[in-house]
C-alpha cells in the first residue's frame, strides 16, 4: 500500500498546510483514496477557495429570487404566472483548450444538467467564447472544434442556442474561453433540492455507466496550460447528447412523481461531489458500496470511481419505499438506475467497495463553507494601468473623409465585430419554436416562455479589454452593457448569472484585476437591482506567455410581459429619422479602431457614468411603453458607425446620417462611450418623441432611405450590400480559404 506523506498531497495539487489540515479534520492521516477526494473537493474549481472571500460580497438576494446564491445548482427566478426561470453560466476553457470539441460538448451538457437537476426543462442556450487571432491556424482549428461541439451536443438535445458573443484577440491564443448558459423553465413549488435527508432513504445512481474518462478534471481545471497540458487528455470527458436527452426527460419525469427527496448533477469530481455536497446541505450522510456503480471499463479502482467526471448521470435521494417507481421510469428510457447505497444520520461519508472501507470522511469537511479552506490573496496594481490612463487621443492624427472611409470598410470586417453566421448557423436556432430572435433580430435574445404570455430576455455581455484598462469600471460596463441589451428590447433586467475568468490566483496583478472587477460588478448590480444568483469562477487561464484579458462574463436575465413589448433594433420604413440617445464625447479609449486598427495596447476605458447609464435605460423604457420609437440598438463595439450599419442592414434599408461638428469624427463615429442608443422615429411621432427626450442628452442623425445607399457626411459611402457582404461574410472567408482581404468586398 502506497505510504501518504505530504509529497503525495503536493503531487495530487494539495499543499503541505493543506495535508495537514486534512489531519487534523480526519484525526489521522488519510489514505490515498482519501486524499484522492479532497484534492479534488479542494481544488480551485470546486473549493473557490481563492474567491469565496470576495464572491460572498456580491449582492445575493432580490424579490423576485426564490433561492440566494450558492443555495440550489443554479438561479431560481419568480417570472409570474406560476414559473420560474432556472439560469446559470460556467466555463469549460481547459478542456476545450486541448480537446475543443469534447471540451465544448461536455460543457453545454453540463450546464443542462445543472438546469434540469432541479427539475426545470432547459429552453435556451447561450455562450460567450474566446479564441485566439483569427489568422492563426490554431485559432481556426479551436473555433471549429469547439463550434462543432456546441452544435453537435445542443441540436441533439434539442435546446436552442439563441444568443452569444465571440471575440479574437491574441491573448487567448494558448487559453480559450468556452462559456456556456444554460436557461430553463419549471412551475414555482415543482423544484428539486440537491439534498440528502432522511435516514434510510436510498441512494440511486442513475444515467450513464462511469469510466475512467474524466478522472482529475476539476484538478486539471486548477492549473495553467503549458505545452505539455496535452498529457492531460484523459481528464478530458466524453459526451453523449442522445444519452443526456433520454436522462433529462427520465429526470423530469421522475421529479413529478413526488418520490425524490434531492437530486444532483454528476459534474466536476463527480460521485466525490455529490455525495458530499447533498449530505453536508442536508446534515446527513451516506453508506455508499462502490461494487454497485455501473462501470464502463473493468478492472477500476475506488479512487478512479469516486472522482471520474462520466458524463450523464446524477445521483438521486429516492423516499424510501419507491425505489421501484422510480426504477422503472429510468428502465423506461433504457438508462442505469442502481441503489448504491443510503442515506445515515451521522453526517459521515462512508465509501466501501468489495467489502473493504476504502473512504470515512466528514461529509462537510469537502464542500464549500465547511472544512474547505478559504484564502485571502495578496493584490498588487498592476503597473501598465498608468500607461492606459496615459492615453492621450490628441496623439492621433485626424483622419481625412477618405481615410475615415476606409477605416470603416476595415473596422466593419474585423471577425471580433463582424457577424458571426458562419458560428450561428451551425446551431439549431429554431427547435421549441421559442425563440423569436430568430424571426426580428433585437439586442438580446428573446425567448417564449411557454405555456405563459411572458418572454424572456437573455444576454451575454463582456469587454474584456475594458476590464483590462479598469476592472471595476470595465466591469460595470459589462452589467450596464447586459442589461442595456434588454431594455433596448422592450424588457426589464431581472438578475445575472456570471463566468470569472482570469489568470493565476497566485500572480498579485492577476488578483488585483479580480477584487477590482467584484466590486465593480457589486456596485453595478446594486444600481440596477439585479442581483447575483450564482455562476463560475475559472482561473489559471494563464500560459507562459502571460494571463488573458481579465474576463468576468456577465449571463443576465430579463423579462417583458408580454410580446407586444418587443422592441427591434433595425430600421423600419424609409423616411423615419435616425437619433442618438446619449452624449457623445472625443473619446476613442479602447475602442477596437484604437485598439485594432491603430494597433494601441494601453488607452483609457471608455467614459462611463452610472447615472447617466440608469437614466437612459429608465428613458428607453418609457419611449418603448409608450410606443414613440420604432427600433433601438445600443452602441458598443465599434462604436456609432457599426451600431447605425447593424441597423440598416438588417432591415436592408440605407440612410444618411451626419456627424457632430462639436467632435472629431473617428471619435464621434469609432468611439465607444458608453451609455448610447440609436433609435429610429417615424415621422408622424417626432414631435412626442422630442417632448419626451427633452431632458436627455440627443441629437438627429440623419433618416432612413429606400435606395440602399449609405451617405455620410455629404459623401456617398456606397451601397448596402457591399457592406453586408464584408459584415456578414468575413468570417467564413477566414474559416474557409484561411485568408482573407476585406477590401475585395468594396
Amino acid at each position: 500500500m502506497q505510504e501518504i506523506t505530504v509529497e503525495t498531497a503536493i503531487q495530487l495539487g494539495l499543499t503541505a498546510e493543506e495535508f495537514a489540515r486534512i489531519e487534523q479534520l480526519l484525526g489521522r492521516k488519510p489514505n490515498f483514496t482519501e486524499l484522492s477526494m479532497f484534492s479534488v473537493m479542494w481544488s480551485e474549481h470546486c473549493s473557490y477557495k481563492n474567491s469565496i472571500r470576495w464572491l460572498k460580497t456580491l449582492p445575493r438576494e432580490g424579490k423576485q429570487l426564490l433561492a440566494k446564491a450558492g443555495e440550489e445548482n443554479a438561479g431560481l427566478v419568480d417570472i409570474g404566472e406560476g414559473y420560474a426561470c432556472v439560469f446559470k453560466i460556467e466555463s469549460h476553457n481547459h478542456p476545450s483548450a486541448i480537446e475543443p470539441f469534447q471540451g465544448a460538448a461536455t460543457g453545454v451538457g453540463g450546464i443542462h444538467r445543472d438546469i434540469f437537476t432541479m427539475g426545470a426543462r432547459p429552453i435556451a442556450a447561450l455562450n460567450s467564447l474566446r479564441f485566439g487571432e483569427i489568422t492563426e491556424a490554431k485559432t481556426r482549428h479551436l473555433l471549429r472544434g469547439v463550434v462543432a461541439g456546441i452544435g453537435h451536443y445542443g441540436n441533439c438535445l434539442g435546446v436552442a442556442t439563441v444568443g452569444g458573443e465571440v471575440y479574437f484577440d491574441a491573448c487567448y491564443h494558448t487559453n480559450p474561453l468556452v462559456n456556456a448558459m444554460s436557461v430553463g423553465l419549471v412551475k414555482i413549488g415543482c423544484t428539486v433540492s440537491a439534498i440528502a435527508t432522511g435516514e434510510g432513504n436510498p441512494v440511486m445512481i442513475v444515467g450513464s455507466e462511469t469510466g475512467k474518462d474524466g478522472i482529475g478534471g476539476a484538478a486539471f481545471a486548477s492549473a495553467n496550460i503549458t505545452e505539455d497540458s496535452v498529457e492531460d487528455l484523459p481528464a478530458v470527458q466524453v459526451g453523449d447528447p442522445f444519452q443526456e436527452k433520454k436522462l433529462l426527460e427520465a429526470c423530469l419525469e421522475a421529479v413529478a412523481t413526488g418520490a425524490l427527496i434531492g437530486m444532483q448533477d454528476m459534474g466536476a469530481a463527480g460521485i466525490t461531489c455529490s455525495t458530499s455536497e447533498m449530505s453536508a446541505k442536508g446534515n446527513h450522510g451516506m453508506r455508499i458500496d462502490l461494487s454497485r456503480v455501473p462501470t464502463r471499463q473493468p478492472g477500476m479502482k475506488a479512487w478512479e470511481i469516486l472522482i471520474s467526471e462520466s458524463q450523464e448521470r446524477m445521483l438521486i435521494v429516492v423516499k424510501k419505499g419507491r425505489e421501484e417507481e422510480v426504477r422503472k421510469i429510468f428502465e423506461k428510457w433504457d438508462l442505469h438506475c442502481v441503489q448504491i447505497g443510503e442515506v445515515t444520520r451521522e453526517p459521515q461519508l462512508q465509501f466501501y467497495f468489495q467489502g473493504k472501507l476504502e473512504a470515512s470522511v466528514p461529509a462537510d469537511s469537502l464542500v464549500v463553507g465547511g472544512g474547505a479552506p478559504v484564502y485571502e490573496r495578496e493584490y498588487r496594481r498592476p503597473s501598465y494601468l498608468d500607461a492606459c490612463q496615459a492615453f492621450d487621443i490628441n496623439s492621433l492624427a485626424e483622419p481625412s473623409s477618405q481615410e475615415l472611409l476606409e477605416l470603416a470598410r476595415t473596422l466593419t470586417g474585423l471577425p471580433t465585430l463582424a457577424s458571426k453566421k458562419w458560428i450561428y448557423e451551425q446551431y439549431d436556432r429554431l427547435v421549441g419554436t421559442a425563440n423569436i430572435s430568430a424571426y426580428a433580430p433585437t439586442d438580446a435574445a428573446l425567448v417564449w416562455a411557454k405555456p405563459t404570455s411572458k418572454v424572456l430576455a437573455l444576454t451575454t455581455d463582456c469587454n474584456s479589454l475594458y476590464v483590462f484598462a479598469d476592472p471595476c469600471k470595465g466591469t460595470q460596463i459589462a452589467v450596464a452593457e447586459a442589461a442595456r441589451n434588454i431594455v433596448c428590447s422592450g424588457g426589464k433586467p431581472l438578475a445575472i448569472t456570471n463566468c470569472l475568468n482570469f489568470g493565476n490566483p497566485y500572480d498579485p496583478e492577476v488578483y488585483y484585476q479580480f477584487v477590482q472587477a467584484i466590486q465593480g460588478m457589486r456596485i453595478a448590480c446594486e444600481a440596477f437591482q439585479t442581483p447575483v444568483t450564482g455562476g463560475n469562477v475559472s482561473f489559471y487561464n494563464q500560459s507562459p506567455d502571460g494571463p488573458i484579458y481579465p474576463t468576468p462574463v456577465i449571463g443576465m436575465l430579463g423579462l417583458l410581459e408580454s410580446r407586444d413589448d418587443i422592441m427591434t433594433l433595425h430600421f423600419k420604413q424609409p423616411g423615419d429619422r435616425i437619433y442618438l440617445l446619449g452624449q457623445s464625447r472625443n473619446d476613442v479609449g479602447c475602442s477596437a479602431y484604437v485598439y485594432a486598427l491603430k494597433k494601441i495596447r494601453y488607452s483609457n476605458c471608455p467614459f462611463f457614468d452610472l447615472q447617466e447609464e440608469l437614466q437612459l435605460q429608465q428613458l428607453l423604457q418609457q419611449l418603448i411603453q409608450a410606443r414613440l420609437i420604432r427600433s433601438a440598438h445600443d452602441v458598443s463595439e465599434g462604436g456609432l458607425w457599426i451600431a447605425l450599419l447593424e441597423s440598416a442592414m438588417a432591415a436592408r434599408l440605407g440612410m444618411q446620417v451626419q456627424s457632430d461638428p462639436a467632435f472629431r469624427k473617428d471619435a464621434f463615429w469609432f468611439g465607444e462611450s458608453q451609455s448610447r442608443v440609436v433609435v429610429s422615429v417615424s415621422a408622424d411621432k417626432e414631435k412626442n418623441f422630442l417632448q419626451a427626450v427633452q431632458h436627455f442628452p440627443h441629437r438627429l442623425l440623419g433618416e432612413v432611405r429606400a435606395d440602399q445607399q449609405l451617405w455620410v457626411d455629404g459623401q456617398c459611402w456606397g451601397e448596402l450590400l457591399a457592406w453586408t457582404k464584408a459584415y456578414e461574410d468575413t468570417i467564413a472567408r477566414y474559416m474557409e480559404t484561411d485568408t482573407a482581404d476585406i477590401h475585395s468586398f468594396f
